[in-house]
């Protein structure tokens, strides 16, 4: 589809071009700062839409060339978001943890309003229960959705189903994700015996497959060696999710006398990618403040969404974002690590930029300066003066968001 939007694209540039007449943009969006880490933009600039895809990125694109102008000064104009740690197999089923169940959400009605676009669910559904999750949740909702195939056949359904070595299959995990274009890498989590089955199983997977694992680690009893994790196990290009964690039964990359471990940066230049994935017990400022204020920043920024961590100190994406944000990331680097970088990690480049000719996903965010509170994992709280709020967001060209009406006409009393 979004090759069919760039070749309408093309088409209608060229017979403007030889008709003479002036193009027509669906949507321009003017005055706002422009973020877009791919193409290196960095400044006040204007975006015209046409057609479901981006027309043209320049400085002061005139407004009566377009059908709808809305005005983004003072507000920040970035490719739509891209969640790379969620949990979206939503449905009824009981004791199911994040599979088919009541603990994950749907997602429309917890992206938009952030100004996320596409979402990847962490390996909640396995090659076994793929299809429902596809059935019930890709085919179903408009947000962008793929996901990591959980190691373990049945899916993340907590319990025993995830210490069973016989259902971690890496033959038929490659499988799936080699049949469906919706299945973009693995993920193991959970299991707490000391051997490395069910690590070297996925990256067998993910070897056979050529797509990306994402490790949840920890609750080891004894620990398993993180270096020895990410060092010997783990590929360039895999991902060390809940980075940031300060859990039982794992190693944290901060050691006791607040360092970050020399084996973590030698992983980082390896290729190997941190990701935030703060989830409801994931996150903790013992752990992110020293490491931050060292340098060691996160690659992708994502929420490890379900009802428990939105309910918790994680709240949503751009809480979270607001957070790497007064810890001391640059704004610039944190819509970096929430967009462009996590599209080349998936392996889905299409998205996360706002080249011309890109399928036109648009995030329009407002940052807020005043007194807030951001609350870790560990109910601990730091103070902020930086707070990111969404205005507006757009789907293929299309508004599905807009916080205070800033697409709409003005309403007037008679």
């Amino acid at each position: 589809m979004n090759k069919i939007k760039y070749f309408l694209f093309l088409v209608c540039c060229v017979v403007y071009s030889i008709s003479g007449q002036a193009q027509t943009y669906s949507i321009l969006i003017k005055g706002g700062h422009v973020i877009d880490p791919k193409n290196n933009l960095d400044k006040k600039m204007d975006v015209a839409l046409i057609d479901g895809v981006i027309a043209k990125v320049a400085d002061n694109i005139d407004s009566k060339k377009a059908e709808l102008v809305i005005d983004a000064k003072g507000l920040y104009i970035t490719p739509g978001l891209i969640d790379m740690h969620a949990h979206h197999f939503f449905g009824t089923l009981p004791d199911s943890y994040l599979r088919n169940s009541f603990e994950a959400l749907p997602p429309d009605g917890f992206t938009f309003r952030c100004g996320v676009t596409t979402v990847v669910d962490a390996g909640s559904p396995g090659w076994k229960t793929f299809q429902t999750f596809k059935e019930q949740t890709i085919k179903h909702s408009k947000t962008r959705v793929f996901t990591f195939i959980n190691i373990v056949g049945e899916g993340m359904c907590g319990g025993p189903y995830e210490q069973n070595p016989d259902d971690m299959n890496a033959k038929m995990t490659a499988m799936v994700i080699q049949q469906n274009p919706e299945a973009i890498g693995v993920k193991v989590a959970h299991y707490s015996d000391a051997d490395w089955t069910p690590i070297d199983r996925a990256v067998e997977a993910g070897k056979l497959a050529d797509v990306p694992v994402m490790i949840d680690f920890g609750q080891h009893e004894p620990p398993l060696s993180l270096e020895e994790l990410l060092l010997e196990k783990l590929r360039a290009g895999d991902i060390f999710t809940h980075a940031y964690a300060h859990v039982a039964g794992r190693m944290s990359i901060v050691d006791d006398n607040g360092k970050v471990a020399s084996y973590v940066w030698e992983a980082k230049e390896k290729g190997i990618i941190f990701d935030v994935g703060h989830g409801g017990g994931s996150f903790s400022y013992a752990q992110a403040w020293p490491a931050v204020q060292a340098g060691f920043f996160p690659q992708t920024i994502s929420t490890d969404l379900h009802i428990g961590s939105m309910n918790s100190g994680m709240k949503d994406m751009n809480n979270v974002m607001s957070k790497m944000l007064n810890l001391g990331m640059s704004l610039s680097d944190v819509i970096a690590a929430s967009t462009w970088t996590p599209a080349c990690v998936i392996q889905k480049k299409e998205y996360g930029h706002l080249s011309e000719g890109a399928v036109a996903d648009i995030a329009i965010l407002n940052v807020r300066e005043g007194d807030f509170g951001f609350t870790d994992a560990a109910g601990l709280r730091m103070n902020g003066n930086k707070k990111l709020e969404c205005e507006l967001t757009i789907l293929g060209g299309e508004i599905v968001y807009d916080l205070n009406g800033i697409s709409k006409p003005l309403w007037k009393s008679e």
